[in-house]
């Protein structure tokens, strides 16, 4: 797993058709998704209830390129080696998920992965400062973590300047998650973000026996946010 910031588009399977997982995953990247995110949430620290370690390592060999699990979950630690084990490429916790988020960051690198925090929307920017030597990705909540089809907050813009301020020439991934669609998207490359997290965006109007419009959601997402590095 190279690191660029071209614009990366990463479908949620939290908008796919659950039971297709397999058939699904294997139709976004033929479709040209770049990631596929996993949200993981577990009902406590969100009000949701996705799925576990066995649903990534059911998926894993439709997988291709780049398996991004989002823990959603609460406490994190407990269960980083059963994602890494699933196969995730890159985990992410939530820095409001314990206290010892230092701990968390050094357990999902022990474990071979890519290690990523998200920021919840109330949570600024300044709670990753003394982590950035240590994290691969910063993921960006624009909308509050636990469903799926939620409107953007535009507040998060700002966010996503300060941390690409904050990360200077480091190589670490700014991911943006919810709201993102055509609309959004120019909004928050522009900022600085270069993972685009879509899940209703980019599975409406298409199916595994149609997945032509998964194609064409993902080339309008990537054409607005790549319009403002031209």
């Amino acid at each position: 797993m190279s690191f660029d910031r071209k614009i990366k588009i990463a479908p949620s399977i939290l908008a796919a058709d659950f039971a297709n997982f397999g058939a699904e995953c294997e139709a976004i990247e033929a479709q040209g998704a770049d990631w596929v995110h996993v949200d993981v949430m577990d009902g406590h620290f969100v009000p949701n209830i996705t799925f576990g370690p066995a649903t990534c390592a059911a998926i894993r060999p439709h997988i291709k390129g780049v398996m991004d699990v989002h823990l959603m979950i609460a406490p994190v630690d407990s269960y980083i080696e059963a994602f890494a084990k699933a196969g995730a490429d890159v985990i992410t916790a939530h820095v409001e998920a314990g206290p010892h988020t230092h701990r968390t960051l050094q357990a999902i690198r022990a474990a071979g992965a890519k290690a990523g925090l998200a920021l919840n929307p109330g949570t600024p920017a300044s709670e990753v400062e003394y982590f950035l030597d240590m994290v691969d990705l910063i993921c960006v909540m624009t909308v509050n973590p636990g469903f799926g089809g939620q409107k953007f907050i535009h507040s998060q813009i700002e966010k996503v300047k300060q941390l690409r301020a904050m990360i200077g020439d480091r190589p670490i991934h700014i991911e943006i998650d919810g709201g993102v669609d055509p609309i959004t998207a120019p909004l928050v490359a522009q900022a600085g973000a270069d993972v685009l997290v879509a899940g209703s965006a980019v599975f409406k109007g298409g199916s595994v026996s149609n997945p032509g419009p998964y194609g064409e959601n993902i080339r309008n997402i990537r054409a607005a946010a790549e319009g403002v590095w031209a």
